[in-house]
């Protein structure tokens, strides 16, 4: 056995013991956090209850961000690693669907049912946990670690984003707590936002020869987009691109007259190699696409502290080689940890990895407990053994990555 492999071995197994010690605290913050409601971005009660956690595990500095995301901060070595977990959640949907309270949850199984149990909450005490383990394994003269709990919901990317842009806070590597299944992520498709108008003449119902509907014209251009989906680019890893109408609306004088304006709100979904120009370019050259007006979108609703962030909503998609020394790091992880010999994967829907590595180029991978499936259901859960273990995983990691830089 050589001195690394000892090392990494003693190093493994002080991990193990400390996060079996940690068991009951790392559940009980898992529970704290999903019984705090944070819908679409109102993360402070929630953040408050996190840093009040990463105080009390002795971090270097804990504090909230320009946007109001909560920040942790161990070490200070040149490399910069940040752990990304999005803190709020979507809404409940019609409460009469929930069969517990989606906040208290409930626990059967070993499995934890509640609103933001999947998606995405269940990171944040492992990362937490392995953070405040860093001066102990050795890390903290190497590396900076960060953990970032953020709003994500309403605009990928949009609070790393802003971390780097306005708090001046850009990592080397980024691991992202989505859920994963607990295997290692390393990309997915990203996708364009647009509006579609279709402009008619109004007239009177009952003569509609007389003007132009907009609904209709607007119709001629969607069968136009639904047949173009077969062709879309398709990527060998990350799949292909699709489209989807997901609203539609309309103006007119009155119920009885011919509409004179109908918009649609699409999600285009883009894969490797496509980029906005592209996806724009081939809009504009649909059948039934002559005389619609595209508007591109942005966001900029301000965040829970007032902070406002300026945005377009164009998510580039991407994927980080299978070789590099983060996915490799994170495969050699899981192997060192528990044996697990399994390729690495892809969301189906996107992340924070849209900024991250999508528009800074930064390494990100993703690992997290769940599976997507659950995400935005009312069927959200997570297996408590997971997010536990997780633990391992993301104190691991940093250990094994120096070995390599």
């Amino acid at each position: 056995m050589t001195t690394a492999t000892s090392s990494l071995d003693s190093a493994t197994q002080l991990i193990r013991d400390h996060t079996a010690r940690s068991h009951d605290s790392i559940v009980q913050l898992m529970r704290d956090i999903c019984a705090i409601p944070s819908p679409e971005g109102w993360i402070k009660d929630v953040a408050e209850r996190i840093g009040q956690e990463m105080t009390d595990l002795g971090f270097d500095e804990v504090f909230f961000d320009s946007m109001g995301n909560i920040v942790g901060r161990v070490g200070h070595g040149p490399r910069k690693i940040l752990f990304d977990s999005h803190i709020d959640t979507v809404g409940l949907g019609n409460p009469s669907s929930w069969q517990w309270d989606p906040f208290h949850g409930k626990v059967e199984d070993g499995i934890l049912y509640a609103r933001g149990a999947c998606d995405e909450k269940a990171s944040t005490p492992g990362m937490i946990h392995a953070l405040s383990l860093w001066r102990r394994l050795g890390l903290a003269d190497e590396f900076t670690g960060y953990y970032f709990g953020n709003m994500e919901e309403l605009c990928d990317g949009i609070s790393p984003n802003s971390l780097v842009e306005t708090d001046g806070i850009r990592p080397d590597f980024v691991v992202i707590g989505e859920p994963t299944r607990m295997q290692v992520y390393r990309g997915h498709r990203g996708r364009l936002e647009i509006r579609a108008h279709a402009h008619g003449k109004s007239c009177h119902a009952a003569s509609p020869h007389l003007g132009v509907n907009a609904i209709h014209r607007m119709m001629e251009f969607i069968e136009g987009l639904m047949t173009c989906w077969p062709n879309l680019p398709r990527h060998e890893f990350l799949g292909q691109g699709t489209v989807v109408v997901s609203s539609i609306e309309c103006k007119t004088p009155s119920i009885n007259a011919v509409p004179d304006r109908c918009t649609i709100t699409l999600d285009r979904r883009v894969t490797v190699g496509e980029t906005r120009e592209s996806v724009m370019a081939h809009l504009r050259s649909l059948p039934g696409a002559e005389g619609i007006e595209f508007e591109e979108m942005f966001y900029d609703q301000p965040a829970w502290n007032g902070f406002v962030f300026k945005v377009d909503k164009w998510f580039p998609a991407w994927v980080l080689e299978d070789d590099h020394p983060l996915v490799r790091a994170g495969q050699e992880a899981r192997r060192q940890l528990w044996g697990a010999e399994e390729p690495t994967g892809r969301w189906g829907f996107s992340t924070n990895g849209i900024y991250w590595m999508g528009k800074a180029g930064i390494p990100s991978i993703g690992f997290g407990p769940g599976d997507e499936v659950h995400a935005h259901t009312v069927e959200d859960q997570v297996r408590l053994d997971d997010v536990v273990r997780a633990t391992e995983f993301y104190a691991l990691l940093p250990l094994i990555l120096r070995g390599s830089l």
